[in-house]
């Protein structure tokens, strides 16, 4: 690769790191093909990107984007994506799934180093729109229930 690619990368990185909400370093090492292409569409369809780094080029984008200091040894992944929850559930489901070869390293939550416990239960937590929906049905609720009531009282003196 010739250094005027490397920079090139490192630019791409930086401007998408800046931008990102959460992004997790995985380790892959031993996982073949077929599961790692599994592990890039999951997150395609989430709108979350994934990409193998270099670990140094990845180290000098994290820093150039203003995020914590992360240590890149071996094989790294790196998941992320304009949104918190996305890439830990995709990180999370990865690991369940291929838990001999695919492994959560750390993740930055907003530019910080946050801790697996965190990551863990973000992964845990309903995506954004799930959440929307019952924010929905909750303010939905008292409408429904009055409707349903009246519904009843009608029938009751259509009855009488």
């Amino acid at each position: 690769m010739t250094r005027t690619r490397k920079e090139e990368l490192v630019a791409e990185m930086t401007a998408e790191f800046k931008d990102a909400a959460a992004i997790m370093v995985c380790d892959y090492k031993g996982m073949t093909v077929e599961n790692l292409e599994i592990v890039r569409n999951l997150a395609k369809e989430e709108g979350i990107k994934v990409k193998v780094v270099k670990n140094r080029l990845a180290a000098i984008a994290l820093e150039n984007a203003g995020c914590e200091a992360v240590d890149f040894k071996e094989t790294n992944l790196v998941i992320w994506g304009d949104e918190q929850i996305a890439p830990c559930k995709i990180a999370d489901k990865a690991a369940t799934d291929f838990k001999d070869s695919f492994s959560i390293k750390t993740g930055l939550i907003e530019g910080e180093v946050a801790s697996m416990e965190t990551i863990n239960a973000m992964a845990k937590l309903p995506t954004r729109d799930v959440l929307l929906g019952m924010l929905l049905n909750v303010w939905n609720a008292p409408v429904q229930n009055f409707t349903i009531g009246m519904s009843a009282l009608a029938t009751k003196k259509e009855e009488a």
